[in-house]
């Protein structure tokens, strides 16, 4: 901790800058053109244990509670709703596919911003941090990447 605060500043300045950086990914990433997003480079492919997306539903039971996850993107100009598919066809699926590597990317991102609430948190609070950002953000990911495999078998791509 490289700057001593009393615990209720902490707490007000941990939810601000939660706040900020979560949403300013959020319009920031929608502010990007989507033929930037390539959900078949490297960073964005899919390993083998994920098993075409299925090992998401047998071991987190995504399907379950997938739909019940905020949307961001949806509260931004330009942003790309995927709470349902509207259209069915290969090019919509493929607009798909490239968001979903949008969100899991502004997802991760969210959690590269970690270290910078050791600036004011005693340990005990980037514990603190470490358990919210990972709460919030990885069943994000976890969904972004299920539903990237999902498209890439429907759109044959595997």
């Amino acid at each position: 901790m490289l700057v001593e605060l009393p615990i209720g500043w902490i707490m007000l300045l941990n939810a601000l800058a939660w706040l900020v950086i979560q949403l300013g990914l959020a319009w920031t990433m929608t502010r990007i053109p989507a033929a930037r997003f390539n959900p078949r480079s490297a960073w964005a492919r899919l390993w083998p244990w994920e098993k075409s997306g299925r090992a998401y539903e047998k071991f987190f039971a995504t399907k379950r509670w997938k739909d019940s996850l905020p949307d961001a993107a949806s509260w931004f100009k330009g942003g790309f709703p995927k709470a349902e598919l509207c259209v069915h066809t290969p090019d919509f699926l493929r607009q798909f596919l490239r968001e979903t590597w949008r969100g899991e990317l502004t997802h991760w991102l969210a959690l590269l911003a970690l270290p910078l609430f050791a600036i004011w948190n005693p340990g005990w609070g980037v514990a603190v941090n470490f358990i919210y950002a990972v709460a919030a953000n990885f069943p994000c990911i976890i969904v972004q990447r299920y539903n990237r495999a999902r498209f890439l078998r429907v759109l044959n791509l595997k």
